[in-house]
């Protein structure tokens, strides 16, 4: 449903954010200041000592400094909950004592409808339930006896049988008075393209009843006791109430075991589900017999942030978890990812379980392995990689695949690892540095100055880091626009990184000064002794924000462009085994003319700062947006 305008912020307004958190977390009460609304604690989704998880009460945000959470009322409610926004957005509303808003009229007419179709499957479930217990459903439950299913089991998972007469459910609930449209609608019945009386859809099946995160019955599933009958399951159809491929089976009770700290864990089908969930694995989803969705994964990421898919290890079962790895890769975002526990061959989950037990399971989902390495195994296993055309169609390959990755965090780190496992295949060595005879090998810098910024290659990017963080400790109200970029630089020098976390909780609290201070004052007091930090704009203009905010963003532009090219060469050097073609050049020079590019800012055009603000200010917002920043691959 729609809620009206302003319904939101009224309810963040009645709401407190620390009386929400205050129930999942325990005050740092040396830190906290409750007058001010400035509280702190350990974080609640991550394990950690220290309070490094902020409540500004006053803003209604939260922020952890260590794994970077941050939100509202309803994305903390949400996160920690486990719920759909609408859902927090009732939880929220019930305890600020605010009705929720009336519904439009379309609306309510659409949900009505829904209703009535959750009642109409609500009585199929009830009615198939009692053909398992009939005489009928002796078959059935020799079927689940086999399967080691208990009876108990069979209640919990509300199992039933229909018979294989043609209108068993059609003449049961039309004596209960539901409509032959109802039945129909729901996807229970089919009416014949004559128009003729409608029949039912599953006949001679075991069943299993579908139900949404919320625990309403949306459809259902049945599995044939017929071997020979054309489809082994067979799903509902899509209907008002239900889209396989946005949907999971048994979603409410995984999300609820997830929320307590079990391991989501995607398996192929209702038995697969049923048979880990009885083991202990309550959190246990499958995909409703369909190649797992965008859709299913999202939904997926929302429960848990590192699902396990745990896919039968034949070769359709690896087929099927490659998919899922194609389906990801541009998907990913840092903290969701996947993990695949791959079964021994020809055992499902259900085998092992039944064969070795829930410890037996449990060794498989300990050994599960990244995303990383089945990409790898996919384009890499039985193959020989013995010449350089060979080594090249690899790294065409894998490079196209990571570049699919969306998130430049993510596709950086992706990129170190395949480059990492291409060097362990081909035996690759860094080369000694050769010396000419009788000249001293250079000098290795000794223990004192190893942490000093000049000690590296990198010293000038080093450099242009203490100005832009000492620029960002003197003007701290821009903090905030730099925070992502902050968050993403590579920082080697302990007063650097000493310095970012300092400026990373500053950036959200009332006295950005008093924690930078508190925290960073040595290093920051290190790195304002330099010359070039000394003499750099932002620091001679400490009352001009605007001229602060261009510069940043310049030597931001121009950090990124010095990195780009450097990492470039490092690849191209690997890359190089002998005379260099026209790809490898063409991205060297593409590198060389992104770095002078950045190079050429305005202030070095001689541009008037006060006769061109304006367009300055909108070059600037641009410059954070990252719509001009140089990008690291060619």
């Amino acid at each position: 449903m729609s809620l009206p305008p302003n319904f939101l912020d009224e309810l963040r307004t009645r709401v407190s954010l620390s009386q929400v958190v205050g129930r999942k977390v325990v005050w740092d009460a040396r830190k906290s200041n409750q007058g001010k609304g400035d509280m702190w604690a350990p974080c609640p989704f991550h394990q950690e000592k220290s309070a490094s998880f902020h409540v500004d009460d006053r803003k209604g945000f939260y922020y952890c400094f260590g794994c970077h959470a941050k939100g509202d009322a309803l994305s903390f409610v949400r996160e920690t909950e486990n719920v759909g926004f609408m859902e927090a957005v009732e939880i929220l509303a019930r305890e600020a004592g605010m009705p929720m808003p009336a519904r439009d009229p379309v609306a309510a007419q659409r949900q009505d409808r829904r209703s009535e179709l959750i009642s109409v499957i609500e009585e199929a479930v009830k009615h198939y339930r009692l053909m398992l217990r009939s005489g009928q459903g002796a078959a059935a439950r020799d079927y689940l006896a086999g399967r080691k299913l208990s009876p108990e089991a069979q209640d919990r998972w509300e199992i039933g049988f229909a018979p294989d007469t043609r209108q068993g459910l059609f003449q049961a609930l039309m004596g209960k008075g539901i409509s032959a449209d109802l039945l129909v609608d729901s996807g229970l019945c089919i009416r014949p393209d004559d128009g003729g009386t409608p029949y039912d859809r599953f006949r001679g099946r075991i069943i299993f009843p579908i139900r949404d995160a919320r625990g309403r019955a949306i459809s259902l599933g049945g599995r044939a006791m017929d071997p020979n009958a054309r489809a082994k399951y067979l799903n509902g159809p899509e209907t008002d109430l239900f889209d396989k491929g946005r949907n999971l089976y048994n979603h409410g009770p995984a999300r609820q075991a997830a929320g307590k700290g079990q391991p989501l864990i995607v398996a192929e089908g209702y038995m697969d589900t049923i048979a880990l969930s009885e083991a202990g694995f309550g959190a246990t989803v499958a995909p409703l017999g369909t190649a797992i969705t965008e859709d299913q994964l999202r939904l997926m990421w929302r429960i848990s942030p590192e699902p396990v898919i745990a896919l039968d290890g034949d070769a359709a079962g690896i087929r099927a978890a490659l998919r899922v790895v194609d389906l990801a890769l541009p998907l990913l975002e840092a903290g969701n990812g996947l993990r695949f526990a791959v079964l021994p061959p020809g055992q499902d989950p259900d085998d092992l379980v039944k064969a070795q037990g829930p410890q037996g399971f449990q060794k498989v989902l300990d050994a599960a392995l990244p995303m990383v390495t089945l990409l790898w195994r996919r384009e890499t296993e039985g193959k020989v990689f013995d010449s350089p055309e060979r080594r090249a169609a690899l790294d065409k390959t894998l490079s196209a695949a990571v570049a699919r990755i969306a998130d430049p965090t993510i596709r950086k780190h992706y990129d170190e690892a395949i480059r990492s496992l291409q060097r362990e295949l081909t035996g690759f060595r860094p080369k000694r540095q050769w010396t000419p005879r009788g000249a001293k090998p250079a000098p290795v810098p000794m223990s004192a100055t190893r942490q000093s910024m000049l000690a590296s290659s990198g010293d000038v990017e080093d450099l242009r880091i203490a100005m832009i963080l000492s620029g960002l400790a003197v003007h701290a109200s821009l903090i905030v626009s730099f925070e992502s970029a902050l968050e993403l630089m590579d920082l080697r020098h302990p007063d650097h990184r000493v310095l970012r976390s300092a400026l990373l909780r500053a950036a959200h609290s009332d006295q950005p000064r008093r924690v930078i201070a508190e925290e960073a004052g040595e290093a920051l007091e290190r790195l304002m002794s330099l010359t070039h930090v000394r003499i750099s704009p932002p620091i001679r203009n400490p009352d001009d924000v605007d001229l602060a905010r261009m510069c940043l963003a310049e030597e931001l532009a121009k950090l990124e462009a010095e990195r780009g090219v450097r990492m470039e060469v490092e690849e191209a050097m690997e890359d190089l085994t002998g005379l260099a073609d026209e790809g490898l050049t063409w991205r060297l020079a593409q590198a060389a003319e992104a770095k002078n590019r950045a190079g050429r800012s305005r202030m070095d055009q001689g541009l008037d700062l006060g006769e061109d603000r304006a367009a300055m200010s909108k070059h600037l917002d641009s410059l954070i947006k990252g719509e001009v920043w140089i990008k690291k691959r060619g």
